[in-house]
Order: structure tokens, then C-alpha cells, then sequence
């Protein structure tokens, strides 16, 4: 591969697999792993080339994972069985007719809306089957090959690599999300793939209400190497990310990754709260926080789109991470959330392992719930 073919395929797709390639030095981007994990990135994403001052988020699983069959496909395809499940149970329940007609197209619709799909990615392939081509017959087979395409068709857009600049020290990463989204997991192996990339991580433990938080968070610093910034339970959490950018800057961290504490989208004091930390930290840095990643649980189904609707408001999110999509049969609410947020997502977790939280490839996950 030529060295502008290899920027431009860019990091965050390349390095699964790599547990034992050596951290480069900071100037210098990353080696090919000898071995890849992951099936090369979509169109989309190996199109997203970073500008001249950035390098993408290189994503490397920090402590070897025992070999499994088939990959980061069958991971992803195994995750989603309780969402593709759920699909073909109903599409299977329609099309028991050789042509299509009003109703089963009704009918269909709903299934789709029912999967968390949404009412807007519902109607376009519900139009797409309507529109002559499957007059003469249809096929379960020919319905989960539309809704792949048209799933697919969705997600692609949004699909992106998170793009670390370089220029800045540190790059700060604040990451909300609500109670149990999974948001200091996010963190810790952020991390670790941060440190497998050969940058310099500082954490900040800044879920204060918790003191298992912090003490997470912490155990995350001791496998990473990362320093963690932690103040006492209860203590004021702008007032620790002030402390931490201001630790970060003297020690000369590529990145911080600052936690905040789980909050309910819909209590104003706790999101007067997150608003006050993204202020603080303005008064060292004006552009800061760099990067602002939602986590969301799948399990949570429609409350997401609430949740990313607040949040985006209030807390100016950049980009998305979905945890949990093992656990639920809702996970099309990505489709949805995609479809009318067009935020970029950036990374898909199907499990507690460094290496189940995998760049988000649309191709691979409509594949892995339209024809599972």
C-alpha cells in the first residue's frame, strides 16, 4: 500500500489486532499490524482524510483478546442477534405470499418501526419495495436485502473515524452520557488504544457523585499508565476538569479524557452543572473541550433520541459511541438516531473486552441486522 493510500485509510481502521506492534514514537503515525481483525473500512471511512495538524484515532486493543472465530463480523453478527432476530421474525411472519400488496407493505412498515428502525428509514423501504420491482413476486430474501441497502444508506454518512489534532496539548475528549451508558468503560479503553497509538493520556475522574467511578477509573490508570486526576466524592466537578486541563497542559498530555457523572437528559440542575464544566474549562482553553463524545446504551431503545437531542443542545456533542448493542434487541435506534441527528459515530461496543469497542462500519452492521 503507497504511503498517501496508507493516510488515507487512516488509523482508527487499520490497527485492530495489534497488541504486539510497539508504540511508535509521538511524531510518527503507527505500523500496519500484521494482522488485521477487522475487514477494511467502508468507502466513507477510508475517505476521511484528517487535515495536515490531525491524526486519526488510532484503535488498538492494549492486552492481547483470545482468538475468536471469524473476527470483529462475527462479534458484531453475535451481538445483534436479539435485533436481526426481531427483524426476521417479522418479516418472516408477512411475506408468506407470493406478491406484495397495501397491507403486508403496512404491516411491514410497523415490524420496522417496531425494531426501533424509525418511521422515517421505515417509509423509505416500504417506498423502495413498492416501487415495481418486486410486483411479480417477493422473497423474504429480496426484503432483508432492500432493508440491508437502505440501512446501509443511512448509516454511511455518519460513519467517521474521531480525529485527534495533534496541534493541541492537550486534545480534550469530554465524554456524558447518562447513568450507566457505560461512559468510564468508554474511557478506559479510549484509553488504552490512545496509549497503543504512542500518545500521552491524562484522565479525569470526573463523576464525583461516585465513588466507584473514581475508583474505576483509577484502576483503568494502572493498567493504562495513565496519571488520573481524582478529587473526593462530592467534590466539584468543573473545579476537578479545571485541575486536570490545567495538569494536562503542564505535563504536556496529547490527550485528556475527562469523565462526567451520569445525568438524566431531562434535570436542568445537573445539565447546569455539565454546561458549568464546559465553561471552566474555557478559561484555559477557549477551544476546549475538542471533542464531545455522547455514550449511549442501546438498551434504552427510544429515550436516545431524547438523550441525544439534550445533550447536543446543551452540551455540544461532536460524535457519538453506542455501548451495549450485545444486550438488546433495540438496536436500530442507531438507524433512527442516525437518520435524524446525522451526528457522526464513531465507535460500536458489543462487548466488555479493549477490542469489542470497534470503529462503527455501516456496511458491516446493516449486514449483521438485516440478514444476521
Amino acid at each position: 500500500m503507497s504511503a498517501p493510500e496508507e493516510k488515507k485509510r487512516g488509523l482508527f481502521g487499520r490497527l485492530f489486532g495489534g497488541a504486539e506492534t510497539p508504540a511508535p514514537e509521538p511524531e510518527s503515525r503507527p505500523q500496519p499490524a500484521s494482522e488485521v481483525a477487522l475487514s477494511e473500512p467502508s468507502p466513507v471511512v477510508a475517505e476521511v482524510a484528517a487535515p495536515d495538524a490531525t491524526d486519526e484515532l488510532a484503535a488498538v486493543a492494549a492486552e492481547p483478546a483470545p482468538a475468536q472465530k471469524g473476527g470483529w463480523f462475527s462479534r458484531l453478527k453475535a451481538g445483534l442477534t436479539k435485533t436481526s432476530s426481531k427483524l426476521s421474525e417479522g418479516i418472516t411472519g408477512l411475506f408468506t405470499k407470493s406478491r406484495l400488496d397495501v397491507d403486508t407493505l403496512d404491516d411491514l412498515e410497523d415490524v420496522l418501526i417496531q425494531a426501533d428502525l424509525g418511521v422515517e428509514t421505515a417509509a423509505r423501504i416500504t417506498t423502495t419495495l413498492s416501487q415495481g420491482r418486486y410486483t411479480k413476486g417477493i422473497s423474504q430474501e429480496d426484503v432483508r436485502a432492500v432493508l440491508a441497502e437502505e440501512v446501509e444508506r443511512v448509516l454511511a454518512p455518519v460513519a467517521r473515524p474521531l480525529v485527534l489534532d495533534t496541534s493541541l496539548k492537550p486534545h480534550v475528549i469530554l465524554v456524558v452520557g447518562v447513568n450507566g451508558a457505560g461512559k468510564t468503560t468508554t474511557i478506559g479503553k479510549l484509553a488504552q488504544q490512545f496509549k497503543r497509538a504512542g500518545r500521552s493520556v491524562m484522565m479525569a475522574a470526573g463523576d464525583t457523585f461516585r465513588a466507584a467511578a473514581i475508583d474505576q477509573l483509577k484502576i483503568w490508570g494502572e493498567r493504562t499508565g495513565a496519571p488520573v486526576v481524582a478529587h473526593k466524592v462530592g467534590a466539584d466537578a468543573a473545579g476537578l476538569a479545571f485541575d486536570a486541563l490545567k495538569a494536562a497542559r503542564e505535563g504536556g498530555s496529547d490527550v485528556l479524557l475527562i469523565d462526567t457523572a451520569g445525568r438524566l437528559q431531562n434535570k436542568q440542575a445537573l445539565m447546569d452543572e455539565l454546561e458549568k464544566v464546559v465553561r471552566v474549562l474555557r478559561k484555559i482553553d477557549p477551544s476546549a473541550p475538542h471533542t464531545v463524545l455522547l455514550v449511549l446504551d442501546a438498551t434504552t431503545g427510544q429515550n436516545a433520541l431524547s438523550q441525544v437531542e439534550v445533550f447536543k443542545d446543551r452540551a455540544g456533542v461532536t460524535g457519538l459511541v453506542m455501548t451495549k448493542l450485545d444486550g438488546t434487541a433495540r438496536g436500530g435506534i442507531l438507524v433512527a438516531i442516525s437518520a435524524r441527528f446525522g451526528l457522526p459515530v464513531h465507535a460500536i461496543g458489543v462487548g466488555e473486552a479493549a477490542d469489542d469497542l470497534q470503529p462503527f462500519d455501516p456496511k458491516e452492521f446493516a449486514r449483521a441486522i438485516a440478514v444476521g
